[in-house]
């Protein structure tokens, strides 16, 4: 008779916490999806334009920053809004190297059509509830971006 190995238990895929974060933002994306419909803007659109609310006239690369996004991916982004009519590029008189990204009427106008709109109901949280999970869904984001800015920094 043979010895049989140890089982090893491998995590499946409901226990990965990268899984649960990357499914609940797909989740988020289609019960936004009516309201971004109404307003004629994608998620990405949304939050740059939302962004943009906090902080108008400010370069690309700050906004990148802001959301996480490289210029290849946040220009085209910002092409389209342009051809929307939600915001104006134009190069920086101080630096032409920079472009400059600020709101049109149009653009400012969307947070009255919109920016109301939350999904804390339908998250089955209460508001407490909803504010804590954002602190620490928004720790955790900053923990594991200094992890691998760290770990950039050292492999160097």
């Amino acid at each position: 008779m043979g010895v049989s190995a140890p089982t090893v238990a491998y995590p499946k895929l409901a226990d990965f916490m990268c899984f649960a974060i990357y499914s609940t933002n797909l989740a988020y994306g289609r019960a936004y999806r009516p309201i971004l419909e109404e307003l004629g803007v994608t998620y990405t659109q949304w939050i740059a334009i939302v962004a943009l609310w906090e902080e108008d006239n400010q370069t690309v690369g700050s906004l990148g920053e802001k959301l996480f996004l490289e210029s290849n991916t946040l220009t085209p982004i910002l092409k389209k809004l342009e051809t929307l009519g939600f915001l104006r590029r134009g190069r920086d008189p101080k630096d032409e190297r920079q472009v400059i990204i600020s709101l049109t009427d149009a653009g400012r106008a969307l947070r009255e059509k919109g920016a109301q709109r939350t999904l804390v109901k339908a998250s089955g949280l209460n508001q407490d509830e909803f504010r804590a999970l954002q602190r620490s869904i928004t720790t955790l984001r900053d923990n594991l971006v200094r992890h691998a800015t760290n770990d950039n920094e050292n492999s160097l």
